[in-house]
């Protein structure tokens, strides 16, 4: 008990460090002297500041999910601006692209690749609605009250379908939303009482008894897609299962009521004598519970004041997701076993979130403007995800990143859309299913990364070829211009899918290869290999 009383007064403590008065100095600042301070204490020599071609590289697939085409990459590596990389930053921010990819990002975290439930696939209005938040810059936690409170439908407003892969199932409700939303992981106690950590089997169920009288309702079809709402009964209550031999807190099969992570239960009204509860009917919008115990938890999930988790959570991922591991790795194991490596900092990014309201977009521009954020990723140390954050990342590009760098690269022209149908699919013309199967899986987070059998025979027999195309403005109809000296087509090669000047050695062995064609059929396979080398296939 004395552990348990411990942590809540620490997480007392840290609810109140974000309405601590702000320093005066840009975060990115902040950022750097946190991480240097922590160099200089660990004797650690940090990487030289990546150079231009590799910052580049790296905060286009960071910000719009894709590599820069040639005329962009000629255009920055040209820059002799001294605040051309804020300025990057800034416009890449404004980029339409920017908010589809934070989409592609977390209805990954919300979702996975293959998530359960009804209809889970056909989610378009959620990942319209997530693009949406994104594009308005709308404050992080007002578009997690939405989601939450799960007001809506399916098809028209999206966010009810994140607990429609969870019917009936408050539990593994309960697990995602700790995880996602407050970065930790209950689901060791669903069972018991953790060995090692202070949760509980009364926090667990506490927290699943939010999402009890929670009920998928079909409410008729729009567009052939079936509309769900998130129905909420007025009664009902989770059951205890516990261990038969233990007694206590509860015993199997008792009812368990709401109650705040490692916090006060919910003072919940009565309900009015003689009450009846109404049966959902499918085709019908379910009425309002008589108290709402999911919007509750919404509220309090969102309150900085009330919950000290919320805003480190949503910090520690971010920064993961820009640096390629959080300050707490892994981002939703922030416990008290699990000590941040660098607490002073994390304290630093949550409050300055905080104050500024938790903008995002704000956020990342502050973690992109860091010297820590632009580190070569060639460091002295090999670690490859660097604890200390003393040099960048490589990290493998995702399914959807990968489809839009080819096509960036090739300038591959999506077919137009004709008069009253639907037109091609992200992945065109590639084949979907193969890709997300194989390539789409997100990264474990552990720093080792292995391409699989299944992804090198995609690469050397897949339908990548296709993206390769002679048409107009492509790039393979720029490379077969004999009228241009076959070295600067090499260096247009390079620079439009390394996005880097070919070296010495490259340009002569390019310039070998491609003169020993004359019908110029050579240059087809030179793209091919550059688009299918390792180099490719990481941000650099």
């Amino acid at each position: 008990m004395k552990i348990r009383a411990a942590l809540f007064v620490t997480f007392a403590v840290l609810g109140a460090i974000p309405f601590a008065d702000a320093d005066d100095r840009p975060l990115h600042e902040l950022i750097d002297e946190h991480t240097q301070q922590v160099w200089k204490r660990e004797q650690l020599q940090p990487a030289e500041l990546a150079a231009d071609h590799e910052f580049l590289r790296r905060v286009y697939l960071d910000l719009v999910g894709s590599i820069p085409s040639h005329d962009e990459t000629v255009r920055f590596l040209g820059d002799a601006s001294a605040r051309k990389r804020e300025d990057l930053i800034t416009s890449l921010l404004e980029d339409p692209r920017f908010a589809q990819h934070q989409s592609d990002i977390w209805d990954l975290v919300f979702f996975g690749r293959n998530p359960p439930g009804y209809e889970t696939d056909r989610r378009a209005g959620f990942q319209n609605w997530l693009k949406e938040q994104f594009a308005k810059n709308v404050p992080y936690d007002q578009w997690t009250r939405q989601i939450l409170k799960a007001e809506g439908n399916t098809v028209e407003d999206g966010p009810p379908m994140f607990f429609v892969q969870y019917r009936n199932q408050p539990e593994d409700a309960s697990e995602a939303v700790s995880q996602i939303f407050l970065g930790v992981q209950l689901q060791c106690a669903r069972c018991h009482d953790h060995p090692f950590e202070p949760w509980k089997q009364v926090d667990f169920y506490g927290m699943a008894a939010f999402l009890s009288r929670l009920d998928v309702v079909n409410v008729g079809k729009k567009d052939e897609l079936n509309m769900y709402v998130i129905g909420e009964k007025s009664t009902g209550d989770i059951l205890f299962t516990g261990p038969v031999s233990q007694a206590t807190p509860g015993k199997k099969g008792d009812p368990v009521k709401p109650k705040f992570l490692l916090g006060d239960a919910l003072a919940e009204p009565a309900l009015p004598e003689g009450f009846k509860e109404v049966k959902f009917e499918d085709k019908k919008v379910p009425p309002k519970p008589q108290f709402s115990r999911k919007d509750q938890l919404a509220d309090w999930i969102t309150d900085s004041q009330k919950n000290p988790y919320f805003a480190r959570a949503i910090a520690n991922r971010i920064w993961a997701q820009f640096l390629g591991r959080g300050i707490v790795h892994p981002v939703d194991n922030m416990s008290p076993s699990n000590m941040p490596s660098h607490p002073e900092l994390l304290d630093e990014l949550t409050k300055s979130l905080v104050a500024h309201q938790f903008n995002l977009k704000w956020y990342i521009r502050e973690i992109c403007l860091s010297r820590v954020y632009q580190l070569s990723s060639r460091g002295k140390t090999g670690d490859p995800m660097p604890r200390l954050f003393e040099h960048g990342r490589s990290r493998p590009l995702s399914a959807e990143e990968l489809i839009e760098s080819w096509r960036v690269a090739t300038n591959f022209q999506m077919p137009e859309q004709s008069s009253g149908k639907k037109g091609p699919g992200r992945f065109h013309p590639l084949e979907s299913g193969y890709m997300l199967k194989f390539f789409g899986q997100p990264n474990s987070g552990t720093g080792d990364f292995q391409g699989g059998l299944q992804e090198h025979l995609y690469l050397n027999n897949g339908p990548i070829g296709n993206l390769v195309q002679s048409g107009k403005g492509s790039l393979l109809e720029s490379l077969s211009d004999a009228a241009t000296p076959v070295e600067a087509r090499v260096q247009r090669l390079f620079t439009a899918v390394l996005n880097r000047p070919a070296n010495d050695d490259e340009q002569q062995k390019f310039v070998e290869f491609v003169s020993l064609d004359k019908q110029q059929d050579r240059w087809r396979t030179a793209v091919w290999v550059l688009l299918t080398c390792s180099e490719f296939r990481f941000n650099h």
